[in-house]
């Protein structure tokens, strides 16, 4: 190995270490915030202001969580430990930890499963991190309405977020196969976060299928639609 490949390595680890740091401190500003946030008056909190900094701080915390996964892929530390979870509680989850968000941003979610049965297999913590994220995008262009939906595509989960905002722009969805050419200095979109979650997609193997997944617009509410599917 090169001096200059030892020195990359070194960058990396401190990057991933920064990150990682950067993380705990958002968590207890977030809690710090929260806490100050409830002892104020009911007119005080619901503010559009409240509402940019709740989002914000979610948005944040999303990116750096997408930061120390991709750094954890390309030095191959990223465990895939699947097991059985049931669907309804595993979404239901997800949107739980955004309410506060979603309801500073005045955005009503749901969800609908229609699955043969209630348990769907893998790993919890990464496709619970990629969903977490999609939904935090959702929140940022979202009119007034996210549904997450769960179904079953020739014998494979589907997971499916879409939102009622303008959709996702076209050089994204022209570019489904590389979704990490997608940087767009003008839009200031880099398609990270799609990357990030067709490799979390594909560390899921089974039965001679790999995970992916999916971009478009429209669905039920006419917006962006990203969906998932695992086998």
């Amino acid at each position: 190995m090169s001096e200059e490949t030892e020195q990359g390595l070194d960058f990396s680890m401190v990057i991933a270490s920064t990150v990682h740091d950067m993380k705990n401190s958002l968590a207890t500003l977030t809690q710090a915030h929260s806490q100050w946030q409830a002892k104020l008056s009911v007119q005080q909190r619901d503010t559009p202001e409240h509402g940019v900094i709740d989002y914000e701080f979610a948005n944040l915390n999303g990116m750096l969580v997408q930061l120390l996964g991709l750094y954890k892929l390309g030095v191959n530390q990223m465990p895939l430990r699947p097991d059985y979870h049931e669907l309804d509680d595993f979404i239901e989850a997800q949107l739980a930890h955004h309410q506060d968000v979603l309801g500073s941003r005045n955005i009503a979610a749901r969800h609908a499963i229609d699955v043969a049965s209630p348990l769907g297999f893998f790993d919890r913590e990464l496709i619970g991190s990629v969903v977490g994220n999609i939904i935090v995008n959702a929140i940022g262009f979202a009119r007034e309405q996210i549904v997450v939906s769960v179904g079953d595509e020739g014998g494979q989960l589907k997971i499916t977020i879409n939102d009622d905002g303008p959709g996702y722009p076209a050089y994204l969805i022209e570019r489904q196969t590389d979704y990490v050419q997608g940087i767009n200095q003008g839009s200031g979109s880099t398609g990270l976060g799609l990357y990030f979650a067709a490799h979390i997609a594909q560390l899921h193997v089974r039965n001679g299928m790999r995970g992916r997944i999916e971009i478009a617009n429209g669905g039920v509410l006419g917006g962006a639609m990203f969906s998932m599917t695992l086998p």
